[in-house]
């Protein structure tokens, strides 16, 4: 897949406020191999766990080399750093906290990566206007039970921010009611574990 125009970079993984010390998460395979990244605890704050991202990553094999990345709600950041780790083109983080803004530039810095943006503004209100470029991987991966996934997904229909065979990764609470995704949305990969579940979707 290529991309279409220069991403535009924002920040936004778990929308809550900053309380706690600082924990980490591991990029676990490509350039950053092992490298550890701190990310700063904050209430709703869940990073995709190893089990999970290296799934999500066995099913973005052959697609993420090359991608422009767009990471919704960017919150520690690991999906984006993982994708660009495995050669993403670009990576675009959305985060509404200041602070944990902050804490993702500072890890970009510490990669010593020119190709990841960091947006502190909230997703929705960043993606509620025409799209400055097309992403062809999303990750959205918000907090659950706000009411973020689905206003997102449409957003992102609405406003042309995804390419045209785009990747979307959802991770969600397993409740949450899939049949008011975009209807152009097939469902390529699912998996539910506890009361979570990640769908991999592609646009069509």
């Amino acid at each position: 897949m290529k991309q279409l125009k220069s991403a535009a970079k924002r920040p936004g993984k778990r929308q809550a406020a900053v309380s706690g010390a600082p924990g980490e998460v591991r990029i676990i395979s490509g350039q950053w191999r092992g490298r550890k990244l701190t990310v700063l605890d904050a209430e709703g704050l869940r990073p995709t766990t190893d089990r999970v991202k290296e799934t999500l990553f066995n099913w973005l094999m052959h697609d993420i080399d090359g991608a422009a990345v767009l990471d919704c709600f960017a919150g520690s950041g690991s999906l984006a750093f993982e994708a660009l780790s495995r050669h993403a083109i670009s990576a675009t983080l959305i985060e509404r906290e200041a602070a944990q803004a902050r804490q993702l530039q500072h890890n970009i810095s510490k990669l010593n990566c020119n190709n990841a943006s960091v947006i502190q503004q909230d997703s929705l209100s960043y993606l509620n206007t025409e799209a400055s470029a097309r992403f062809d991987v999303v990750f959205i991966d918000p907090p659950f039970r706000k009411d973020l996934a689905l206003p997102c997904c449409q957003l992102l229909e609405q406003y042309n921010w995804l390419a045209d065979n785009a990747l979307i990764y959802l991770e969600t609470e397993k409740e949450l009611p899939i049949a008011q995704l975009p209807a152009n949305w097939r469902l390529l990969k699912e998996k539910v574990a506890g009361q979570l579940a990640y769908r991999l979707y592609q646009r069509g």
